[in-house]
């Protein structure tokens, strides 16, 4: 039996803790790999359920509150508009008009609330792309008008005595001009610089929707008729009263939703860029 001096029991201790000092050391100089970033579709999703769950409760009173202010606006146009083109463009006006209370109007202030209290840091602290909070809480929003939309659709061809034929074409109508909007009221809520700023954005943009869609475009000054064109939702509004004659001209429905469907690319990628912006400051 052999029998180990103490004085080399305790050196070999002392090279093995040294060893395991260095290892440690030279393993804290290497941070540990960091999980792959998440890709765009499976965040999309994963955004848009969590939006949906938490503003189905806040929203669906909203939701009618819109419904019941498009349906309120054709009542009231009916002592003036009798039928014709200008009844056509009251009820697709009107219809199109759900969808921008709330994806316009809502959606700037909630993304003014949401860079004003602080909640952009909890997403950027996410491994998503912007592109999916964007398009996750624009397709959310855009989602709560689907049913408006349809029963002020429905509500303003019985009033006046419209055909109910083609209402499917608003199964291209909303997403096209419901991504439009969106994108546009998250620019507006991201660059405000304050949050009552991005609700005074969001209704204007709800107020020039009203104005410049549900009114007869042959009724507004040459100008504003200019100003029209600018805005997103007027393209949904044409291609939907376009359905409403006997014989509508399908090539100029379709290069309308193109058009819509263009702009909303162009407004949903501005949406993006200002939330990169926002979430870095």
């Amino acid at each position: 039996m052999s029998v180990v001096p103490a004085e080399a029991e305790t050196g070999s201790m002392r090279i093995r803790v040294a060893r395991d000092t260095e290892a440690g050391a030279a393993g804290a100089s290497w941070p540990a790999p960091l999980a792959p970033r998440a890709r765009l579709l499976p965040s999309l999703a994963a955004v848009y359920r969590a939006q949906l769950s938490r503003a189905r409760v806040a929203r669906i009173p909203l939701l009618f509150v819109a419904t019941f202010q498009s349906v309120g606006i054709m009542v009231l146009m009916r002592g003036v508009v009798d039928g014709g083109d200008e009844a056509r463009a009251v009820v697709a006006g009107s219809s199109v008009l759900v969808v921008a209370f709330v994806a316009l109007n809502l959606l700037a202030q909630y993304f003014g609330q949401l860079r004003a209290s602080g909640g952009l840091d909890h997403y950027a602290t996410l491994p998503v792309p912007p592109a999916a909070v964007v398009l996750g809480a624009a397709a959310a929003y855009a989602s709560f008008t689907v049913p408006g939309t349809f029963v002020t659709a429905v509500v303003g061809c019985v009033l006046f005595q419209l055909p109910l034929t083609h209402l499917w074409v608003l199964a291209a109508v909303v997403p096209l001009a419901g991504a439009a909007l969106a994108g546009l009221g998250a620019a507006l809520g991201l660059l405000a610089p304050r949050q009552e700023l991005a609700t005074l954005l969001g209704q204007l943009g709800m107020s020039a929707a009203l104005l410049l869609g549900v009114l007869p475009a042959e009724r507004l000054p040459v100008p504003i008729s200019y100003a029209r064109d600018l805005l997103p939702s007027t393209y949904g509004v044409e291609a939907f009263a376009r359905t409403f004659d006997a014989h509508p001209d399908w090539p100029a429905v379709a290069l309308d939703l193109a058009v819509c469907g263009a702009v909303g690319v162009v407004s949903l990628a501005a949406a993006t860029w200002a939330y990169r912006r926002a979430a870095v400051r």
